[in-house]
């Protein structure tokens, strides 16, 4: 009979709480203001007016929570807009960082831009010396083919297929140099806008000319 009676009371206390927990949740109001800028109290909130922003109250009145206004348009996009530009500054963080740890004053980014150049230039001149060799097999050729049509004397396709072929790689070389050189011109670019920004990060002017042979000279 104890048992039985004990378990009757926490059933019936449950229930209590339940009810009560229901009731209590049941009672929660709205305080919003509606289109005509009324502040309304309810137990219920239109759709529209949630995107003004509302408070819930509890039975007594009490705020229990506050939600926001959605955003506007203009908060969206100012927002993103933040966003972006953090974003960015971040990256340009990054990217003198990394720049900083190749070079720490903007001569020493001077100097080996000059030192890539040369390189390049170095590149460039041998395939210049190159096509001076093909050049003059090509003369030779030319002329012993000249040398045969005067003489009436058909020329060979051996020597036909081999003046094709040292134009052709004559062709190629100059094509060579043309991309080589603008390669030079890119990276020149790219180094001198390394240099403007070491300057500014360090606070250091360059003392080299940017121009490789006036150092050389």
């Amino acid at each position: 009979m104890a048992n039985r009676l004990t378990l009757l009371s926490v059933k019936a206390t449950a229930l209590a709480l339940t009810l009560g927990f229901s009731a209590q949740v049941a009672a929660n109001m709205y305080r919003y203001t509606d289109k005509s800028g009324q502040v309304v109290i309810s137990s219920t909130i239109p759709q529209e007016a949630t995107k003004r922003g509302y408070d819930i109250l509890s039975s007594n009145g009490r705020v229990i929570e506050t939600i926001p206004p959605a955003p506007t348009e203009d908060e969206i996009a100012a927002r993103e807009a933040e966003e972006e530009r953090q974003k960015a500054l971040a990256e340009q963080l990054e990217r003198d960082r990394q720049l900083l740890k190749r070079f720490s004053h903007p001569d020493q980014a001077v100097k080996a831009m000059h030192r890539k150049v040369r390189e390049l230039e170095g590149l460039i001149q041998l395939k210049r010396g190159n096509i001076s060799v093909i050049s003059s097999q090509l003369d030779n050729e030319q002329s012993r083919a000249a040398d045969m049509e005067r003489a009436g004397r058909e020329i060979p396709e051996t020597t036909l297929e081999k003046i094709r072929r040292l134009e052709a790689q004559i062709r190629d070389i100059e094509r060579e140099i043309t991309s080589q050189s603008q390669d030079i011109e890119l990276m020149r670019r790219a180094f001198e806008a390394k240099i403007e920004r070491l300057e500014e990060v360090t606070g250091k002017a360059r003392t080299l000319p940017l121009d490789h042979t006036r150092t050389e000279n």
